[in-house]
């Protein structure tokens, strides 16, 4: 019997591992069909572009600019193409006819960064809210990418039980604290606080662990630290058992973790799809700033469940406890910081060699950024 006072993220934590035990014939048998049906050519079809992002507010810009984007009428004629697809028109979606055509912007959530990056690589979205590091890796071995904006700034904590005693990261020499992703800025995160308070590697076991199954591990005992964008900081201090140990606010005002990557192929094709993307995002990340009444608004359209489908009350509770928990600014690209990510790649041997900034990067669309009127309806 499960006690009443557990709290419910535990009791999907549980779920989720009992569902890994399917037999993985079943869900290849599942996938093999949902890949090979073909695509809607009826009428009242749309070419779309698919969004891919994790569940974290780093991404908040993601589902405000996929409500906003109102896209000009433009030549399409290049949009079959990875990452561009026909299918059914969701509810989510603005829809912009041209010559009895539709084009749309859909937000696809992605539980964990190997999904995403398995997805981005395949062709099955077509612009992407990636790591920063795991986005030059890429860009290095080949991958039609490039970053053609941030995707927010500041906005990562390191959480601890809050019963536990310790006062910095050095107190938890020897124990095991989770990071998202080998290539997560989270992890150079903890990797610069270990270099500033004497830590050497080895002296904490850094396990992988994808973002939301974090809190849930940290209450289970499986880990005693956890580095992760929000809403899963707050949402295991919210519960009453955690507490944040670090802000990257505090430590590292330059912070950026997640920045928005665009496939090549769109590009070189729909230049003008891409600008739009790319006005309509860095636009939602001043109308983020300009007003809490905007925030508030933000967090309950992204609860929605066809965006990160998390309580809307969390995502409040994030957006203003306290209000620069998470920023969002200026979203263009600034070279000197994405150096320094680069640095901080090699010394933690995620990257191997130095990666020219024009191998990842195209800062031309935030070059030509056009401020763009955000409307998101009423949530």
């Amino acid at each position: 019997m499960i006690d009443s006072g557990e709290p419910s993220f535990w009791r999907r934590y549980r779920l989720r591992l009992f569902l890994t035990a399917i037999p993985a014939w079943v869900v290849l048998i599942v996938l093999a069909y949902v890949g090979t049906r073909p695509r809607d050519e009826l009428s009242g079809a749309v070419n779309t572009l698919t969004i891919g992002a994790l569940p974290v507010t780093c991404n908040l810009t993601g589902p405000v600019a996929c409500m906003a984007m109102n896209m000009k009428s433009m030549d399409m004629a290049g949009m079959d193409m990875p990452g561009m697809d026909m299918s059914p028109k969701e509810p989510q979606e603005q829809v912009v006819k041209e010559r009895g055509r539709s084009y749309v912007a859909r937000f696809k959530r992605y539980s964990g960064w190997p999904e995403l990056k398995e997805a981005f690589m395949a062709g099955q979205v077509g612009a992407a809210y990636l790591l920063a590091p795991l986005a030059m890796d890429l860009a290095d071995r080949g991958i039609p990418v490039r970053i053609v904006a941030l995707g927010h700034r500041s906005g990562a904590v390191v959480m601890v039980r809050k019963q536990d005693p310790a006062k910095s990261l050095a107190d938890l020499r020897g124990r095991r604290v989770a990071i998202p992703s080998r290539f997560a800025v989270d992890h150079l995160f903890v990797r610069r606080l270990m270099q500033k308070q004497g830590l050497k590697d080895g002296d904490l076991k850094l396990v992988e662990l994808a973002p939301p199954e974090m809190p849930a591990a940290l209450y289970a005992g499986a880990v005693d630290g956890y580095a992760t964008g929000e809403p899963f900081g707050a949402q295991a201090e919210r519960e009453g058992y955690a507490r944040v140990l670090h802000w990257t606010r505090d430590e590292w005002p330059t912070y950026v973790c997640c920045v928005l990557a665009v496939r090549t192929d769109l590009i070189r094709n729909v230049r003008p799809l891409v600008q739009r993307l790319v006005d309509n995002v860095m636009s939602a990340g001043m109308w983020l700033e300009e007003d809490t009444k905007n925030r508030v608004q933000a967090a309950n359209l992204a609860a929605r469940p066809e965006f990160f489908n998390q309580d809307r009350s969390l995502l409040q509770f994030v957006l203003q406890n306290p209000r620069n928990r998470v920023t969002y600014g200026n979203l263009a690209l600034i070279r000197w910081e994405l150096d320094e990510l680069m640095q901080l790649g090699l010394d933690a041997r995620i990257i191997d060699h130095p990666i020219p900034y024009e191998t990842y990067a195209d800062d031309s669309f935030v070059r030509r950024y056009t401020p763009t009127e955000i409307k998101v309806g009423q949530q």
